[in-house]
Parts: structure tokens; sequence; C-alpha cells
């Protein structure tokens, strides 16, 4: 701990002041308000794991699948609640990194900073898989091409401002939250009123009558879990965006506290409507399930729709991809934990060296999709859900760690308590211990557990060779 935090009591003014310590001299303009805050934190989780990647999913599990991300959301709350306890005892830009090295270690900060970089580079190049998949369904043209054009097209549009990029984050995110909505509103029509090609076979007994409720049984359900996972990975942006809120008290809360019915109508409520309206069996790994179903109705129209919406959710994510590793260079470069050039700003506060160096990485994914066009979206995924899981498990172990502190007396309590925790963060760390589990068992999955422990050797290495480099840095000091 630092000695400013050991110092402060208990009272809300100390309590301020320790926020406030943590995030002065980061540098970033405080420019992202409580409206666009909020809609960062709706469309971060819906991306290519619910638009794409669910149609892997419910081939593998059917109608279950609604039931798995019932539960997962549930978990997903828990990790929230946990980081905005985190949060508002300390809100800062690298947020996971800085935790991991207050309440672990700064070995834990170290190897936490760069898998979080990691996964979002991976991330991005799912992104632009995926976007390079929906553009195929308009062109015949291949997806490294249009992979290529989007990483160029993204890499410059976080060149901009941060109150820029908020306001763009703002309408791609509304895109997705008034698609889905639409998607709920239309499906709901064909079920009461009949209409379109599908509304003659359009029923809620599709949830139970072709096969079951649980085609495959509970392991086909559990084998789509790190799918599932994968689909709630960024929900933690807003940890990310916490040291360039205006008001980060008020305003991460809030937009916490809508995880609940995020899950419930985005993901839950638009699984029951779609696999209300066309069985399940209809669906195929690799095709939107969303642009599948405006098919099935015959709404071609509907279909050429939604897959632009999926391609801008796609774009989206990438898009956050870019700006998240920027700033999470520049907070190990700060802490002497990465290059100092990652330190440099513009002038309009942009990360400029670290959002280079990440989008230049990016570029490995238009080499994968010329490679293997067809697989590339699963081996991303799998790489990107084991590494984004660790930043969870981060949050988890360090919010119990502070809990433990603070019930103690030796730091400032939080004004945003999770509820049930410790036992609430103690039942996540076992579901995300299942899901790895889970993961070994896939072989498609499995190629991220090998690279796992080889990515924890390179920065194993590197940690000494910094240390060995630099011994008197405190980056290295023991807390």
């Amino acid at each position: 701990m630092t000695s400013a935090q050991v110092d402060k009591g208990q009272d809300g003014s100390q309590a301020t002041a320790v926020a406030d310590a943590g995030t002065a001299g980061e540098g970033y303009q405080r420019a992202l308000g409580a409206r666009q805050i909020q809609m960062i934190a709706i469309g971060g989780a819906i991306g290519t794991g619910l638009f794409l990647g669910a149609g892997k999913a419910i081939a593998k599990a059917g109608p279950s699948l609604i039931l798995a991300y019932a539960i997962a959301g549930l978990v997903i709350f828990f990790i929230m609640r946990a980081l905005g306890e985190l949060l508002m005892y300390r809100p800062v830009s690298g947020s996971f990194s800085e935790y991991a090295r207050e309440f672990i270690g700064p070995f834990a900060g170290f190897v936490t900073g760069w898998t979080y970089w990691l996964f979002w580079v991976v991330t991005g190049i799912t992104e632009v898989t995926a976007a390079a998949q929906y553009m195929t369904f308009w062109f015949d043209i291949p997806q490294w091409v249009s992979a290529l054009i989007f990483t160029i097209i993204l890499y410059g549009v976080n060149l901009i401002s941060v109150k820029l990029f908020g306001e763009l984050e703002f309408w791609f995110s509304m895109v997705k939250v008034t698609a889905i909505v639409g998607m709920i509103l239309i499906c709901a029509g064909i079920l009461t009123l009949g209409f379109s090609d599908a509304g003659d076979t359009a029923s809620v007994t599709h949830l139970w009558a072709d096969g079951g409720f649980f085609p495959h049984g509970i392991s086909g359900t559990l084998m789509t879990l790190q799918i599932v996972m994968f689909a709630f990975l960024a929900v933690e942006l807003v940890g990310v965006t916490a040291g360039e809120s205006k008001d980060p008290k008020t305003v991460l809360p809030k937009a916490i506290n809508t995880v609940p019915w995020r899950i419930a109508v985005f993901y839950v409520g638009a699984l029951i409507m779609i696999l209300s309206v066309v069985p399940w069996t209809e669906f195929q790994p690799g095709i939107s399930p969303f642009v599948a179903a405006f098919q099935k109705m015959g709404l071609g129209v509907g279909a050429g729709i939604v897959n632009f919406v999926v391609l801008t959710a796609a774009l989206s994510s990438c898009n956050s991809g870019m700006y998240s590793t920027g700033r999470m260079l520049r907070d190990l470069a700060l802490n002497g934990q990465g290059p100092k050039f990652f330190t440099k700003l513009t002038k309009s506060g942009t990360p400029l060296v670290g959002t280079t160096f990440s989008a230049a990485l990016m570029l490995v994914g238009v080499w994968i999709n010329y490679q293997w066009p067809g697989d590339a979206f699963t081996y991303v995924v799998s790489f990107a859900t084991i590494s984004g899981m660790w930043a969870w498990i981060m949050i988890l172990v360090c919010q119990i760690r502070y809990r433990g502190l603070a019930d103690r007396g030796m730091l400032p309590q939080s004004t945003f308590r999770a509820p049930g925790a410790p036992y609430t963060s103690v039942f996540a760390l076992a579901f995300i211990g299942m899901v790895i589990v889970m993961m070994g068992v896939d072989k498609d999955a499995r190629v991220s557990l090998y690279c796992a422990p080889l990515w924890a050797a390179i920065l194993g290495v590197s940690y000494l060779v910094l240390k060995a480099r630099n011994p008197e840095n405190k980056a290295f000091a023991k807390n």
C-alpha cells in the first residue's frame, strides 16, 4: 500500500482524498460525461459474442443457452459490483493493474496490465475478423482485405480526443441497443399477430419442443460457457474510463447498476424472442442468429439492416479496444513496468504511441484472416476469453483483499460496497474456474490454454529483466 492510503482514515472526505490522489497527475482530460459513460457501459457488453458467437452456442446448447446467459450474467454482476467497490475507493485509469499492484504485489500488477493489454489487442483482432465476415453478406471480397481496411480506419478514429471518442461510442452503442430492442419488438409482434413467413410456425413451444430445453444435455450447455463468457468481456471497460470521467463517483455506480437489466433484456430477452420465432435447429455456427432470424422470417431488407448493425457493433468493440490498449500501456509505463515512450500524450490527451503500437499488432488479424478465414474467429475468441478472464480474477481477488483491509480500519470504506461480498466474489471465482476447466475439455478452446503458459513465461522473464535493470524502481518493491 502507498503511504497516502495507509494514513487516511475512514470518513468520506478522507476517502475522497485517496481517490483524488490516485488520479492526480495522470494527464488525461476528464471529458467523458454521464450520458457517454452509460452508453459505453451498455454497449460494451453488446458485440461479437452476442451477434456472431451466439450462432455457434445455439447449435451446441439449443434453448438452454438462455439459462447459460442468465447464470453467467449473475456472475458478471458480482464482478462488476466488486469492481465498483474498488473504483469508488480509488478511481484511476488502468485500474485493474493498479489494484493488482496495490493489493497483491508488483508482479501481479505487471502481469495484469500486460495481459489486459493483450486481451484488447486479441479482441480487436476478433472484432475486425467478425466485421470482415459480416462484409461477405453484401460483397464477395476476401476477409483479409476488409480486415485491413477496418483496422486502418479505426486507428485513425482513435487519434481524436477522448471527448469525441466518447461521443462516437455513444452513437455506436445507441445503434446496437436500438437494433436489439427492435428485434425483440418484431419477434413479439410475430408471436402475437402472426405476420411474416415465420408467423404460422412461431411459438414459445420451440423453447422445449425441438429436442427439449437441453437437447444436448447439461454437458452441451456447459461447453458453451466460454462462448457465453466471451460475450460479456468488455463490461469492465468502465473501469478503464474512470480516469477520464467527469464525475466518477456519481456516474460509475449508475453505469454498473444497469448490468442486471442489460443482461435480462439484451441477452436473455433477445434469445427468448429469437428462439421462439425460429427453431434453434435452423441456426448455424458462424452465422449471426440475428441475421439468420430475419432471413427465416422472409424479411430480406431487415436482414441487411441487422447485418449493418452487427457490423457497427464489431467495429465499435474494436474501437474501444484501441482506446483501452493505449491507456493500459501508459499506466504500465508510468509505473516503470513498460517503455517510457508510452507515457507520451498528444495535446488532446491521447496516448498516441501506445495506441499506434497496439494498432500495428492488430494487423496480425489481417494475416490470420488471410491464412485461416474459416477458423479465425474460433481461434481468436478462445485466446481472448482466457486473457480477459484474468482481469476478472484480479478484480475479485483485489476486492476480497480490499474489503478485509477496509473492515479492519486499515483503508477507507468504499461508498459503493458490493452486496454479499466476499461470498459473491468467491462464488464468481469458482464459476470462472469451472469455465477454464470447460475450455480445457473443448478441443477448439484448448489452444488458448496452451498459449497461456507461454505468455506467463514471457511475462516472468520480462519482469525479472526489468527488475534487474531498475533495482531502485519502486514499481518492483513489495507493498
